[in-house]
């Protein structure tokens, strides 16, 4: 075996099953020579516990087994549907094209006849390599996709559609723990009369300067930030309650207030409004939802752009 094989081989445990102690010893050995990390089993039963217990890329069964065969195996791997794909690999001594077409139906992906030829099982490991990598290569692909979906483009922020999506887990988390939960909503003053004057990349421009603000100004990693509006940012703040949301609010409006942007020949500097809700769940008293949250903190902003520029608004729910 090639040493670019064997060195490329490392990254994937197999998980091998054969109740013939045997040649269960002799492919151990020649997969663990070859470089593999390898678990074995000696029969179906006890490699599925193994295989629920961590992941193994690679499995390569018997199918004639007591207590569970080859064939239920794959089926039972199959229907645990794990985050990442198993490459299953049958062996047996049965050769008939009948017999070989029910072990590919039961989930498997490859078969050798044994006793499995050493030239022949390094290119049935070799297909299972490159199988895994491109399965690696899509799953990240889609994680990509989705993380993106879920991103606002001009502002690097979560979007409306994921705001409403976990705001609802962080409601159900503050009543299961019964903790606190607050949002700010922060409004850009004059923000439709800037994209009037200026055009939508100055209202871009804007957006992110003040996207960059509230994230650095909030706790990493437990406060997060999305873009609500037109002009307006959510700031979700767990295990925080309204007076404490207020002090937060405070402290925006001042980084807010410093800020200049320049706009081609001229500086624009920032304003803000905001509305604070915030609430301490209580298992006693449940019923509470995002939309009621919501049209609260909404009110509250609304209630603080009337009253004039800088202005903060905020009540507490229950």
């Amino acid at each position: 075996m090639s040493d670019a094989f064997q060195a490329a081989s490392i990254k994937f445990p197999i998980l091998i099953v054969d109740d013939n102690r045997l040649q269960r010893s002799v492919l151990e050995a020649n997969l663990k020579a070859a470089g593999y990390d390898v678990v074995a089993a000696e029969n179906g039963k006890e490699a599925l516990e193994i295989f629920r217990k961590g992941h193994y890329p690679i499995l390569m069964t018997d199918w004639i087994m007591p207590e569970m065969s080859g064939l239920e195996l794959c089926r039972a791997i199959r229907a645990e549907e794990p985050a990442r794909y198993t490459y299953i690999i049958i062996l047996t001594s049965l050769d008939s094209k009948n017999d070989i077409i029910a072990g590919l139906e039961a989930g498997a992906d490859e078969y050798l006849i044994k006793p499995a030829h050493q030239a022949e099982l390094q290119a049935r490991l070799k297909t299972a390599h490159r199988i895994l990598e491109l399965e690696d290569a899509r799953n990240k692909y889609i994680e990509e996709i989705k993380s993106l979906s879920l991103i606002d483009p001009p502002t690097g922020t979560f979007n409306r559609c994921y705001m409403d999506e976990r705001l609802l887990q962080e409601i159900k988390r503050a009543y299961r723990y019964e903790r606190s939960l607050a949002l700010i909503l922060v409004g850009i003053n004059h923000f439709e009369e800037t994209v009037t004057e200026f055009g939508h990349f100055s209202g871009d421009t804007l957006l992110k300067h003040t996207a960059e603000c509230l994230s650095e100004s909030t706790r990493k990693d437990v406060d997060w930030i999305a873009r609500y509006g037109e002009g307006a940012f959510m700031a979700v703040l767990p295990e925080t309650d309204t007076a404490g949301a207020m002090i937060v609010a405070k402290r925006l409006r001042l980084r807010i207030a410093t800020m200049v942007v320049k706009m081609y020949d001229k500086e624009l500097r920032i304003t803000a409004s905001f509305g604070v809700a915030g609430f301490t769940a209580s298992q006693q008293k449940p019923g509470f939802t995002s939309e009621i949250f919501l049209d609260k903190v909404d009110r509250c902003l609304s209630e603080a752009m009337n009253s004039g520029e800088d202005t903060i608004k905020g009540v507490k729910i229950g």
